[in-house]
């Protein structure tokens, strides 16, 4: 262990349609054209139709179609299956990895959630992967229309501080697809409301106007207390089609698995780079606002936007 040099990467998670085998096809492209060397590899062994050419493919070890076969499972139990299945034959992936020195690793696992919230495989396998040497930020990526649903944006919420528990790794949270956010529906905050997990009881006003929601207000309003008494979650926007978001995705993806202190790239170490990669040329709010110029209809506010920025300057006041 202490002949080998350390392997920086990423780990995307996520759930079903949130885009994580798009962003890691993005991603790679991205880091490529700055001169990284990337290996991706694919851990889900119920995806067999990849938009990137994977250099290390979990299928030739096991499928999900092959255990429900075999075993009479279905899909979600022979998900389950495999990944335990990889946690007991890690020695194939740990000669897979030998494979690729020097690389940048991304690994696209599966869309289950229960596997970052219940089950210890995915926990387990991270954390053998770091005692062979590697050293990972795990990303999760949150499809953006969520944020048009209170209620939909607080199991968010929800899901992400319980993932960033449960994988006991550094994790980046991404709302993906912010090009699109407004397509089932106007924001009724501003982005950043969104992205820096502002004070969620203007959530709360705005779930208590639904009639159904109305009767959750008690449940819903101690679920925000647990979201904000911890203060673990925020987001960064993404449209992978953005430079400048990939750009700020990966500075942050580089500060969490430690990337710019112990990266060989040319120049890594240079003072100028290391801080320019670990602050960032912008702060949440102001990018959060670029962002919402650029994609979203921010000029026409909506009528909780609208309150909730006058009570807020009132507060400044």
């Amino acid at each position: 262990m202490s002949s080998r040099k350390t392997i920086f990467g990423q780990v995307v998670i996520g759930p079903p349609g949130s885009g994580k085998s798009t962003y890691c096809h993005a991603m790679s492209d991205f880091l490529r054209s700055q001169n990284r060397k990337v290996a991706l590899a694919n851990l889900d062994p119920g995806n067999d139709v990849l938009p990137f050419t994977a250099s290390i493919d979990v299928s030739k070890l096991i499928t999900v179609q092959d255990v429900m076969e075999n075993f009479n499972l279905g899909p979600n139990g022979a998900l389950v299956y495999c990944m335990e299945f990889l946690e007991k034959n890690l020695d194939w992936l740990f000669v897979e990895i030998e494979k690729f020195k020097d690389h940048y690793f991304i690994f696209d696992l599966p869309g289950q959630v229960e596997l970052y919230t219940h089950n210890n495989s995915v926990k387990n396998i991270m954390k053998q992967l770091e005692e062979f040497g590697l050293r990972l930020c795990c990303v999760q990526l949150v499809d953006s229309h969520y944020c048009s649903d209170p209620g939909k944006f607080i199991s968010v919420l929800l899901t992400a501080m319980t993932s960033m528990f449960q994988m006991e790794m550094p994790q980046v949270n991404v709302l993906s697809k912010v090009d699109l956010a407004e397509q089932h529906g106007r924001l009724h905050f501003g982005l950043d409301f969104y992205t820096e997990v502002l004070d969620l009881n203007y959530l709360l006003d705005a779930i208590n106007k639904d009639p159904f929601m109305k009767k959750y207000r008690q449940l819903n309003a101690a679920l925000i207390d647990v979201v904000e008494n911890y203060s673990f979650v925020s987001f960064l926007p993404l449209s992978i089609s953005d430079t400048q978001l990939l750009k700020n995705v990966r500075a942050a993806v580089d500060k969490a698995n430690g990337y710019i202190f112990g990266a060989g790239e040319e120049n890594q170490r240079n003072i100028v780079a290391l801080l320019s990669t670990a602050v960032g040329a912008q702060f949440h709010g102001e990018l959060a606002g670029t962002v919402s110029e650029k994609y979203l209809g921010s000029d026409d506010f909506h009528e909780d936007d609208e309150t909730y920025e006058n009570e807020n300057s009132m507060s400044v006041d």
